[in-house]
Parts: structure tokens; sequence; C-alpha cells
């Protein structure tokens, strides 16, 4: 049995249903991300583990027991959200010692657990100061702080590096999973930023039209997600989607894509005359200036830096926009752009969706 486990929720607003069946577990000392687009139930999620909401169906149980009807004073949880929700005629030492002082817990013992606290989170130099004085990154530290200064046997982080800034975001990204692992209780953590999701999470769990539609570790969401909706979210530059029909050629599978006839790997005969969706990650596509064995013809239409990658938006002889990259040492190679080009698609760590229903095809029969 899991330390938090999110039995079958339902929840509706009027005529909208927010939260269809929807399940997940978590384990203690676990971070599980949620992740999905805006307006999809993440926040109301958190609602409900937290006790401020109760669901219309199904259960919320914490070490077996369950939490429903119980209110928020009665859980051991704790929140942090992204607007910080700081007491604001409260410096930052109070609103870190707010939890405990409502617990009555002695002057010294507080006083000992905040300063322990804000070291650890590196804000030990600005207990003194209000919210209005404080920057958002130390806004960001000392809401979290609050949130984890009573060891709750919950964690919830309703999306906390949304409103600061790209520097401390990153720099967020590499202290929290320490932070996080330190603390020990279950964690679930709310956004809408991929990178964040497989940063942050020992699991990510995609939240989409009320339901998980996976639950895994971030390197296997990413490589073989479950939904074409899901490797449309994960990537930047997105993934290319083509559609296609596979048959049997001379030498095994092959397919029309981009204006060429190409061969596909052996384990993708399963899908003979099947109508697919091609998805191929930009990554995965090798733009090469001289002609290349195997390699499709295209035009080269930009180069756009993007980070340590470089983005190439190519052209292929049917029309269609085909994204690729390269690291930023080949970017010199293609010059501006505007140019004939040759890409080398690695089919077999091609992914192949039903168009109908969206979901993964297996890779072998």
């Amino acid at each position: 049995m899991a330390f938090l486990d999110l039995d079958r929720i339902s929840v509706a607003f009027k005529k909208e249903q927010v939260l269809k069946e929807a399940s997940l577990s978590v384990e203690r000392g676990e971070t599980v991300v949620v992740f999905g687009p805006s307006g999809g139930g993440k926040t109301v999620l958190l609602r409900l583990v937290s006790g401020v909401m109760q669901p219309d169906s199904g259960d919320v149980r914490l070490g077996g027991r369950s939490l429903l009807g119980a209110g928020p004073e009665q859980r051991d949880v704790g929140m942090a959200f992204q607007n910080f929700a700081l007491y604001p005629h409260m410096p930052a030492f109070e609103n870190i010692a707010s939890p405990l002082r409502a617990r009555g817990m002695a002057g010294d013992e507080i006083a000992r657990r905040v300063q322990e606290t804000a070291r650890l989170l590196k804000i030990d130099h600005v207990l003194k100061h209000f919210p209005k004085e404080l920057s958002n990154g130390q806004k960001q530290r000392t809401a979290l702080g609050r949130a984890l200064i009573a060891g709750p046997e919950v964690l919830l982080l309703d999306d906390p590096l949304r409103n600061v800034d790209a520097k401390l975001r990153y720099e967020m990204r590499i202290e929290l999973p320490r932070l996080l692992k330190s603390f020990g209780g279950a964690v679930l953590y709310v956004t809408q930023d991929y990178k964040e999701a497989m940063a942050l999470g020992d699991r990510v769990a995609v939240l989409l039209d009320g339901r998980f539609l996976q639950v895994d570790r971030p390197a296997e969401i990413y490589r073989k997600p479950a939904d074409i909706r899901i490797a449309r979210l994960f990537g930047d530059p997105t993934i290319n989607l083509v559609p296609v029909k596979p048959r049997l050629g001379a030498n095994g599978p092959e397919v029309d894509i981009f204006g060429s006839r190409v061969s596909l790997p052996a384990q993708t005969g399963h899908l003979l005359d099947r109508d697919c969706m091609l998805a191929l990650r930009p990554e995965h596509i090798e733009v090469r200036t001289e002609p290349v064995d195997g390699g499709i013809p295209m035009e080269l239409d930009a180069v756009t830096p993007l980070n340590v990658r470089t983005v190439l938006f190519l052209r292929s002889q049917d029309g269609r926009e085909v994204l690729a990259t390269c690291s930023e040492h080949e970017q010199g190679r293609f010059g501006r752009g505007h140019r004939a080009v040759h890409a080398a698609i690695d089919f077999g760590r091609a992914l192949f969706f039903d168009p109908a229903s969206g979901t993964l095809l297996p890779a072998a029969a």
C-alpha cells in the first residue's frame, strides 16, 4: 500500500468534470511531479489532498487511513503556493515560524528550527526582512521554509517556481531535489513546465482530460510517451508528426515520407498497411550539407540558436516543415540557412501512434 494514495478521485464544477476517477500513489521519500496544461485540475488535486476541498467521489488515504471529512488542520500536510502567500505584516522569521507557533512550540525550539531551515534555504541573512523587502527568490524560499519547517508527512508544492526569474528557476531545479530528499516525506509537485517536471520528479504523472494518462520515470515518459499529446508536450522544439502507411518493399518495411521512399527497421513489420502517425524527435534527425546514404533531400530554411542546441528549420520536397537540432559547434556549417541539405533520420528511434486514438503503437508485435 502506498503512503499517499489518491483512489479514483472525481470532482466536477457545475457541468465541467475536472477530475475523472483519477488515481495516483506516492511513496514516503518520493517526489511525484503532476504535469499538465493550465486549467487541467492540478491545483484542484492539491486542494483535495490538503483538505481545502472534498472529492465528489473516490478516496484520499495517508498511511492507509482515509482523510475524507478531515479538515486541513487535521492533516499533516504542508503547502507552498506559486504566489508565495506570505503574511505581509510579518518578517520572514515569523512567516517561517507560524506553523510552529500554531502548535504552541517553545520559543527557543522555534528559533532553532527557523535558523536551521533558513540556513538550508540560504535565506538566514533576510529573516528580519518583511515580504515587501524580499526578492521573489527570497519570497519563494521563505514560503518553502514555512511549508517544510513542521516536517509534515506530505508536502504540496503548487508551481512554486513560476514567479521567479529564469536564473533562480535554473538554480532551484538543481537544489530542490536535494532539499526534498532531506525532507523525507511524500512530495506532490505541480508544474506546467516539462523541463521542471523532468528535473525534479522521481516520477512524473501526466494529467490530461481529468485522468493520469501516464505515470512513469521522466526518461521513460520522454522516450516512450503513452499518448500523442504527451509526445507533443515533452520536448523543445516539439516532436515532428507525419501521417504514414508502412508497406512491404523489396528489402523489408518501407514508407513514403518527406517526398522520398525510405526503409524502416525490421521490427516495424507488424505495422504494414496500417495508417500511423510517425513521430520523430528533432535530435534524431542529423542534417548534412553533403549527400548521405539513406538521406532525404531537404531545404534548410532557417538556423535558430536555442540554449546549447541549435534548431534547424527544414522543408521537405513535399512541402512539410521539419524540425531538427544540432550542437552549437556544428551550427557554423549551415550559415544563415536557405540551402539544400540532406536529413539522415534515425528511424530506429521513431515512434508510431494510432491516428484515431492517439495511443502509442508497440515497437514490435
